[in-house]
């Protein structure tokens, strides 16, 4: 197995035992060891020699291009590199993992885990890696495709003795043959002592689903050492949440957004999402025990200390976006360790860390019931009392947008055909309006927070989505090999009903896609995956030539081997219902169908519950020049805190990254980035000079695709006085 790769003469001695500060404590002596800062998930440091009065100063230390991105595949970079000892770690637009001086951004070597057809296909994207080290053995773990790798620290070569040679396919270990399935992990996980504990990603669409158990491996060899099985087995609590089959054929229940590690305790805080399919779940009925939950595991061993369910039988794709944060609060003159979690839904839920109690009231209410064929939704779902949401929770009629007479009519003409929108309103195929939208209220980037103070900001998203089911026809349907049915079933979500794509989401349009790609192209595609596309290698050869021919405007019915389609429709008709795509509610001007603001950044201290502040994030320039106020816009990816009353975020559709004052919400600083970043800025020091560095991949809400990691710094040293 060759893999590219380069060392400098000069590299630098590392600290070997970095990873070891208490929990809680964020991110120390110039460093940023861990992903979003510390084992807490507090996107917190203590470095002030960038403060309120000099950030004004700000320039561009240096700029490092990847050299690899791909407008045709929209690439991004959704990394929040690492730095220990004046190396930096991230990766890459087709996932090549890097190491950079940090004080000049010269490149000291680079990995790739594609090389020579290794890793799986280059498929998703990568948030971050994980450092861990014993004595002089000093690895980089992470994931590409469908394997977990080990690469030395030093030299950027893969660690033969881990797996097999270098890396373990995460595919296996997961109770069922998920060999064809869409396995992968696109957030890193964390290590405790010698584990290094992941989730993944898996598909959670009609069709076939891998589980999303969570597992430790031996970061020394990369074998399991405990499995969490997220959907239980027979005997396991919460076996009788779902049928009684569901173990060994529904998916997901994942945790693909990153975990929380209280050391000293010896807890493990992981969130997970829905079980597959999202939007229709009558082939597993019941509360679905552990999807949707917060769990608090013991890390060392995987048992179960306490969780809590967000939403019972989701059917609404409300997966846990976000890592949850780990915070003390005072509470009646005393102090308690929590956790808090923030959902799609645009709430904050905050526990007990040790118990799982809240420490805010939470009510179950009740539900609107679902009338799609043999659903079952959960009759009620909980709901915090305190903190009040940080996105608006209904979308009526006086919330239409009014940024211009024509976009107020277009969006009233289809408001008034929609059901009207309650929260939690099942899916139909009226269409039902998704308020916060699939893409949050809360999102991959999560929260920060100030150890400090005890006070949570989190970036949302306040834009409509509409989710309309269709029927599939399961019952009386043409043979499984025709093509429209199997687009229909597993390439609609995406790529929509009539193939025009979703390029806000990265999604291709594939009308007249037989002038770029032939069939063979088309085939080899649906067996890899490339970009943000799964591997559909789960199809029968006939089956994946009828969507080829579909594509193509050729479609035939594909006689195909009559005990394979049987064998396929067993797993494939269990759903009577896919969906028409994710779809934003947008005007006729691009612009979200609710009034702004439309991207927020808000600051809630957890003491109390109260909000401090929330101003609109971004701009949208052409309203700007409108003389339109400050509107925000969809963001992705979270906000950075330091000790000297900083936020720095990217995140906007409008490219650029800002300081802003933790006290009000005021921005103080601010510099257009060369493509978006729609990642978590990371902070450390190295030669004595602090920097911030943020990755600009792009890609997203259609803006285009970049390479690059962008740092800045002061444009001298500076004291906090000045």
């Amino acid at each position: 197995m060759k893999h590219f790769w380069k060392t400098s003469s000069r590299m630098t001695v590392f600290l070997t035992c970095v990873l070891g500060a208490a929990v809680g404590l964020p991110a120390a002596d110039g460093d940023w060891p861990v992903y979003l800062g510390d084992k807490a998930s507090s996107h917190f440091s203590t470095l002030t020699q960038i403060n309120r009065k000099n950030v004004r100063r700000l320039q561009v230390a240096w700029t490092y291009h990847c050299r690899d991105a791909r407008e045709d595949d929209r690439s991004q970079i959704q990394c929040n590199p690492l730095v220990l000892d004046g190396v930096l770690y991230g990766t890459s637009p087709q996932l090549k993992l890097l190491a950079l001086d940090a004080a000049s951004g010269r490149e000291l070597w680079r990995f790739d885990p594609f090389a020579d057809g290794a890793g799986g296909g280059s498929v998703g994207v990568n948030r971050g890696v994980v450092y861990w080290a014993d004595g002089t053995d000093r690895r980089i773990l992470f994931t590409a495709g469908h394997y977990l790798f080990a690469v030395d620290a030093g030299t950027g070569m893969p660690i033969d003795r881990f797996g097999r040679n270098g890396r373990v396919d995460i595919r296996e270990g997961l109770g069922r043959d998920a060999s064809k399935l869409f396995v992968l992990t696109t957030t890193p996980g964390v290590i405790y002592r010698n584990l290094l504990i992941l989730g993944d990603r898996v598909s959670e669409g009609p069709g076939p689903s891998a589980p999303g158990h969570i597992r430790a491996y031996d970061a020394r060899t990369g074998q399991i050492v405990w499995t969490f099985h997220t959907i239980p087995y027979p005997g396991e609590p919460g076996y009788e949440t779902w049928p009684p089959d569901a173990w060994q054929h529904i998916g997901g229940a994942n945790c693909w957004t990153g975990m929380a590690l209280d050391e000293k305790r010896g807890l493990v805080y992981i969130p997970t999402g829905s079980a597959a399919f999202d939007f229709w779940g009558g082939n597993r009925i019941g509360q679905n025990l552990y999807a949707n939950c917060l769990l608090a595991l013991e890390a060392a061993t995987g048992r179960r200390v306490w969780h809590f369910q967000f939403v019972h039988h989701d059917l609404w794709d409300r997966d846990l976006p976000a890592p949850p944060n780990l915070v003390s609060v005072r509470r009646n003159g005393r102090k308690i360790d929590a956790v808090a979690q923030v959902t799609k839904s645009g709430h904050v839920f905050v526990f007990n860390r040790e118990t799982g109690e809240p420490l805010f009231p939470i009510e179950e209410r009740p539900m609107p019931p679902s009338d799609l064929q043999g659903e079952s939704a959960w009759p009620t779902q909980p709901v915090p009392l305190k903190p009040a949401p940080f996105a608006r929770q209904l979308f009526s009629a006086d919330q239409i947008t009014d940024i211009s007479p024509e976009s107020y009519r277009t969006v009233l003409e289809r408001f008034i055909k929609v059901r009207p929108h309650v929260p939690f309103l099942p899916p139909s195929t009226q269409g039902t309006i998704i308020l916060p939208g699939f893409d949050g209220g809360a999102e991959w980037g999560g929260a920060a927070i100030d150890p400090q103070r005890g006070v949570l900001y989190i970036n949302a998203n306040e834009m409509p989505w509409i989710l309309t089911m269709i029927e599939t026809g399961a019952k009386n349907a043409a043979p499984l090999t025709s093509g429209s049915r199997i687009y229909n079933q597993i390439c609609a979500a995406c790529h929509g009903i009539n193939r025009q794509g979703d390029p806000a989401r990265a999604y291709p349009t594939l009308v007249n896609i037989g002038q770029k790609l032939k069939q063979p192209e088309i085939l080899q595609l649906l067996e890899s995956g490339r970009g943000n596309m799964p591997s559909f290698a789960f199809l029968a050869k006939t089956q994946k030539e009828a969507v080829a021919d579909r594509l193509l405007g050729r479609e035939t019915r594909a006689p195909g081997d009559r005990q394979t389609d049987l064998a396929m429709e067993g797993i494939m008709l269990n759903e009577p219902y896919t969906h028409t795509g994710y779809n934003r509610w947008l005007d006729t001007n691009g612009y979200p169908a609710v009034k702004p603001p439309w991207g927020t950044l808000n600051a809630i201290d957890l003491n109390t519950g109260n909000y401090l502040w929330s101003v609109p994030l971004g701009v949208v320039p052409a309203l700007t020049a409108r003389a339109v106020p400050p509107t925000g816009t969809e963001n992705y990816g979270g906000p950075l805190v330091t000790a000297s009353g900083l936020i720095f975020i990217a995140a906007t559709k409008d490219e650029m990254i800002r300081a802003m004052d933790d006290e009000t919400g005021k921005v103080l600083w601010q510099s257009k980035l060369p493509a978006g970043g729609y990642a978590t800025p990371a902070t450390y020091v190295a030669h004595g000079r602090q920097f911030i560095v943020i990755a600009c991949g792009g890609g997203k809400m259609g803006t285009k695709s970049g390479d690059a990691y962008v740092t800045f710094e002061l444009p001298e040293r500076q004291d906090n006085a000045k």
